[in-house]
């Protein structure tokens, strides 16, 4: 999907249900701001989220207000336009562009802000806005409430209330819409093409780094604006470490290779995992374990069904993988006693997923009142199973410096989850015939 394919009635739609969900009062999103990397260099600009759900305008210094009521009222405060700036820093839409070709109700300059939002909050009974989540907009929104607070002489009254307008935006974005998944559904195919051409590429004495490149070439060749994480290449026993970035390491024959790396297309993350042998064919002991893996994932996807908790899935594939630990005698004792004492922690320290949309850690709840949440269909969570062996002496040898970790974005639907990431090599026959196809 492209900035020219975004239509702006989906939009508007769930800028209406937002102030629905508000029963009145003035909501405040702002995108994010700018960052400098060094000196007078900026990061590359990347919209905030929840923004970007509500609007899809892309520009920086942007802020969404949302006025709730009978006639609900959605505002964007942008920059102007600049033909001198334009020359430095290309086109801007500005606020009459801006409103005709997103749809909002009104625009106003950025500049404005500061003057309209007390106007805009006087005798309303709220403010919703991203409570905590910058100091700086936290002490500028007290200013706008005190502003009107002076006011009160003149029987003009303050919002009594200050909510987090994330809580609704969070419980909107958990259920994706149609054209939501349709990008997700083709990021997740960017990301997993990413993931063979990694495979075909990777052979001893290659270096990380250099198959990280592999995988950001084709993320921007077919059109993704973005990794969605910093990717995570890692083999050998860099695999065990579960956040490794460094990516500088020579691949070894005999080693395995794990990488954790989706693209990020109009906002919307993929993240897959995929663990391979850098030879193109497992050993006996890397087989072993990656079907225990491979075993506890099948095991938790048939738990992601309409209706099912959010902890289902986790709680079948760590039974699966305390089991095979036991059998491969990493751990000893009973199942029972091993899940009881959670031994396989050693082993297997992370969860088995989590949401995934805008954000790769999305928005959402994963408990309400205190239990896990149902899974509902429009939910797209990751499974990801894994297993991270490090050396030791109680360890059998043939297992040391094994990690591998098998990661997919899947769909909740009415009936058998939907993955989204299938187009990845997973099996070991599928991963052993793609790498014999590069030789």
């Amino acid at each position: 999907m492209k900035l020219t394919d975004i239509q702006p009635p989906a939009y508007a739609e769930r800028r209406l249900r937002l102030a629905r969900a508000m029963q009145g009062g003035v909501a405040v999103v702002p995108t994010a701001p700018e960052r400098v990397r060094n000196r007078d260099t900026h990061y590359p600009f990347r919209f905030d989220s929840h923004f970007w759900y509500l609007t899809a305008f892309p520009e920086p210094e942007s802020v969404l207000v949302i006025v709730a009521g009978e006639s609900p009222r959605s505002i964007l405060f942008c920059r102007e336009r600049s033909e001198e700036r334009a020359v430095w820093e290309g086109f801007r839409y500005g606020p009459e562009a801006a409103r005709e070709r997103f749809g909002f109700d009104a625009t106003l300059p950025i500049a404005a802000l500061d003057e309209e939002m007390p106007k805009l909050l006087a005798d309303q009974p709220a403010l919703y806005y991203p409570l905590g989540a910058d100091a700086a907009w936290d002490a500028r929104t007290v200013k706008w409430l005190n502003s009107v607070r002076e006011r009160e002489r003149s029987g003009v009254t303050a919002p009594a209330r200050v909510q987090d307008v994330r809580v609704l935006v969070d419980e909107m974005r958990l259920i994706k819409d149609r054209d939501e998944l349709a990008t997700m559904r083709s990021a997740a195919a960017i990301s997993a093409a990413a993931h063979r051409r990694a495979m075909l590429s990777t052979r001893p004495g290659r270096l990380e780094n250099e198959i990280e490149a592999e995988l950001l070439y084709e993320f921007r060749r077919r059109g993704a604006q973005f990794p969605a994480y910093s990717p995570i290449v890692a083999g050998g026993a860099n695999a065990c470490v579960l956040h490794y970035v460094f990516n500088d390491a020579e691949l070894h024959d005999g080693e395995l290779l794990l990488i954790d790396a989706g693209c990020e297309l109009q906002g919307y993350a993929a993240d897959i995992t995929r663990t391979f042998p850098v030879n193109g064919r497992f050993s006996g002991a890397q087989r072993d374990v990656y079907e225990l893996v491979l075993a506890a994932q099948q095991a938790a996807m048939r738990h992601v069904r309409m209706g099912h908790s959010w902890n289902e899935p986790h709680d079948a594939a760590v039974r699966v993988l305390a089991q095979g630990m036991i059998d491969l005698k990493l751990v000893s004792g009973s199942l029972d006693t091993v899940l009881e004492k959670e031994t396989y922690r050693r082993f297997y320290m992370h969860r088995t997923g989590h949401w995934l949309g805008l954000d790769v850690h999305d928005a959402g709840e994963y408990k309400r009142s205190g239990a896990w949440r149902a899974l509902q269909p429009g939910m797209v969570l990751t499974v990801e199973p894994g297993i991270y062996i490090r050396a030791a002496a109680d360890v059998p040898p043939a297992l040391h410096d094994i990690g591998i970790r098998i990661e997919d974005d899947v769909l909740v639907t009415q009936g058998d989850c939907e993955v989204l990431t299938d187009a990845a090599p997973k099996s070991i026959a599928d991963i052993e015939a793609l790498m014999r196809s590069a030789s």
